[in-house]
């Protein structure tokens, strides 16, 4: 039987007595996520992007599972988490580049070879890496979170995940958008490919985008989410509040701006003050 369907049906059932062969059905699920072969999201043709909501029961059903335990290595720093959830191992062969300085990877969670971890950082269960991304210094990937090739998460930026509701579509940052320190994004938004957020951008589901150049405006929809066109370049902006009090007291509101597109004879490697001059 496909691993879907006898993990489906695993799911399914309720309570918190588990045999020794569920386990080992969940150690065969969570070993497929973590070589990256199962996924919570995947990109289809023409740019649309299904949920593989199995996957994300899967990952539920893992803490459910679960009972604590402690993962301490050595004696001066201490760790207590779900034993279906350690620290991922790593290899010199699995040639992902981690720098010293207390990074870790969760279990669970593919990141592709040529990726480079600077310290600290943290990628999360059923988050997905993919080749040559660089992860910078106190930034998160979070849960179930889709990196595409070449992305660069500057450091600080946060990438929230998007576990539940199983359906719902998680975070989801395209090939070769540059992501800038600080920013956060957040409730299943979706970056398009080679956009790139400048310092301090916030995206989350409730945030209008407004595009200066194409003179519209991005919404979540409810049957859609907040999606950053390919190639645009949005930098932290402000608009006025409405009301006679927030006049009188010159109150603004923030709010994401597209200032312009990146030119497809733009070298990936520009730096990002270069677009914002």
């Amino acid at each position: 039987m496909p691993l879907r369907e006898r993990m489906e049906a695993l799911a399914a059932r309720t309570g918190t007595d588990f045999t020794p062969d569920d386990r080992a059905l969940f150690s065969e699920f969570k070993a497929a996520l973590t070589r990256g072969e199962i996924r919570a999201a995947q990109r289809l043709e023409g740019g649309v992007w299904q949920v593989n909501t199995w996957v994300k029961q899967g990952i539920l059903l893992g803490f459910r599972m679960g009972t604590l335990v402690d993962l301490t290595e050595g004696p001066s720093l201490r760790f207590f988490d779900k034993d279906t959830y350690p620290v991922r191992t790593t290899t010199l062969s699995d040639r992902i580049r981690i720098v010293p300085g207390g990074s870790s990877i969760r279990e669970g969670a593919y990141v592709a070879p040529g990726v480079v971890c600077m310290p600290p950082m943290y990628v999360n269960v059923g988050a997905y890496v993919d080749e040559e991304t660089m992860i910078d210094s106190h930034a998160l990937v979070g849960s179930c979170a889709q990196i595409g090739k070449r992305v660069h998460l500057s450091a600080a930026a946060q990438i929230g995940g998007v576990l539940e509701p199983v359906g719902a579509v998680p975070v989801i940052i395209e090939d070769d958008v540059l992501v800038g320190g600080g920013c956060g994004v957040y409730e299943g938004t979706i970056v398009r490919a080679r956009a790139v957020l400048a310092a301090g951008t916030l995206l989350t589901g409730s945030t209008p985008v407004y595009d200066l150049v194409r003179e519209c405006v991005y919404k979540r929809t409810p049957d859609a989410p907040l999606e950053i066109p390919p190639d645009a370049v949005v930098v932290p902006g402000a608009r006025a509040a409405k009301g006679d009090l927030a006049e009188r007291w010159g109150l603004s509101l923030y709010t994401p701006v597209i200032i312009k597109y990146r030119d497809e004879k733009t070298d990936r490697s520009v730096r990002l003050e270069d677009f914002l001059r």
